[in-house]
């Protein structure tokens, strides 16, 4: 067993623990208020202690539960077949100069071995410390607006650490492109039927109306600085450090857009359409009924309920709830008209926590509970929300802009957007 799924097992076990003591303590404090109408200042105290136990648990858990994701995205194919190293690096050129509006025929591993070298050498060095060959190896991989484009290696691995870091990735659509943008297409209705005798009239029916979605991709970049003595140092791997230095600000930037983004010159943000039920445009939101909260016991949880059955059963299905921590703290607490609480812990390692039967995601880029705040969103996110990816990677070393440090100017070129708006429903903290 790695260490990584023994946290994960003792994370599940705390989180277990802590929750059935919040659960008896909660109950407690709710019988003192019932009682007394306040609860006692040291039963706060403690179930605030526990609640810190279950947020700090619970994030080790979503760790595990994105990891578990990771694992079964990041593969060799589905056979699990080993790849053709030639074939990968062929199809990686290719895509760099079709890009371009160019292509490449030949280009093996040999050659992106060559390319990884020379880049490294351009990192620590710029253009003057290549040698002719450098140059040439390097030549697939220029970029027209300067710099060069960064091997599907050091590539993965940022975009794998931006897949660890934005849980958005983890659940939405992806797709690569060598395009500005992506199209498709909305279907607006259904194609109209009926039953008809053997030898009665057919009657026309309606056509299925279609209209048509774009989802640009916009510039995202980072300017991580060095000096040229870490540059000269050559114990340290400096394609490891560009790489954990860009995807920290890649990642932060992307959860941010993806959630809230206005669509200008970045993704457009699940969260930034109007209140409504007309396709496409517009996404339908449940009211709490009562500002910057839920509504009082027993009716609380009604809205969840809502929220939920509101979506046609083929999003239902395969449903997620979205929320930051602080909206989570506030849900735990919520029962149904029964009295049973409605948030419950994953019970395996590995395994996310639920809210009536359904996983919970957590999105801190989400906002806290406030009055009209859109904290929580339910649907199924890889039909409702398309992630579009550029290829490649571009990094440009600058050792003019910040003397005495070397800036790595690096951009990568991604769009996000709702694609359909019936597959995911919001819930606004209004009355």
């Amino acid at each position: 067993m790695s260490e990584e799924i023994k946290q994960a097992v003792s994370a599940v076990e705390s989180l277990n623990k802590a929750f059935e003591e919040f659960k008896s303590v909660n109950d407690q404090r709710l019988a003192e208020i019932e009682a007394k109408g306040s609860a006692d200042a040291l039963l706060e105290e403690k179930l605030a202690r526990i609640e810190a136990d279950l947020s700090k648990a619970q994030e080790v858990a979503d760790a595990a539960v994105l990891a578990a994701k990771r694992q079964s995205r990041v593969v060799t194919n589905k056979d699990g077949e080993e790849v053709d190293l030639d074939a990968k690096a062929l199809s990686w050129a290719r895509g760099i100069a079709r890009s371009r509006g160019t292509d490449v025929s030949e280009f093996d591993a040999k050659s992106l071995e060559s390319y990884k070298s020379a880049l490294n050498t351009y990192i620590r060095k710029d253009d003057r410390g290549l040698s002719a060959d450098e140059m040439k190896a390097l030549s697939v991989g220029t970029d027209p607006d300067g710099g060069y484009v960064v091997h599907p290696d050091m590539s993965g691995r940022i975009v794998q650490k931006v897949f660890e870091t934005s849980p958005m990735r983890a659940y939405a659509s992806i797709q690569v492109i060598s395009t500005d943008a992506l199209e498709g297409l909305f279907d607006l209705n259904e194609a109209s039927s009926g039953w008809v005798g053997e030898t009665d009239a057919r009657s026309e029916t309606n056509t299925p109306e279609l209209g048509k979605w774009r989802i640009p991709v916009h510039e995202l970049y980072a300017k991580p600085k060095a000096t040229q003595k870490l540059l000269d140092d050559a114990s340290i791997n400096m394609e490891q450090w560009l790489a954990n230095k860009v995807s920290e600000k890649f990642a932060r930037d992307e959860a941010n857009a993806f959630c809230v983004g206005n669509g200008v010159n970045k993704p457009r943000g699940f969260l930034t359409y109007a209140s409504g039920s007309t396709l496409p445009g517009t996404i339908q939101r449940f009211d709490t009924g009562a500002d910057g909260a839920f509504a009082a016991a027993p009716n609380g949880a009604d809205v969840l309920l809502n929220a939920l059955y509101g979506l046609k059963q083929q999003y239902r299905a395969n449903a997620t709830w979205f929320m930051n921590r602080a909206t989570t703290g506030l849900v735990r607490k919520l029962k149904d008209q029964d009295g049973a609480y409605v948030w419950s812990p994953g019970i395996a390692a590995g395994q996310p926590a639920s809210l009536l039967g359904y996983p919970v995601a957590s999105f801190e880029d989400m906002p806290d509970p406030a009055t009209d705040s859109l904290s929580i969103a339910v649907g199924d996110m890889r039909e409702a929300y398309q992630i579009v990816d550029r290829v490649g990677i571009r990094t440009l070393r600058d050792p003019y802009s910040a003397k005495p440090y070397i800036e790595f100017y690096t951009t990568k070129r991604v769009g996000g957007d709702i694609v359909n708006f019936e597959a995911i429903n919001l819930i606004e903290f209004t009355a």
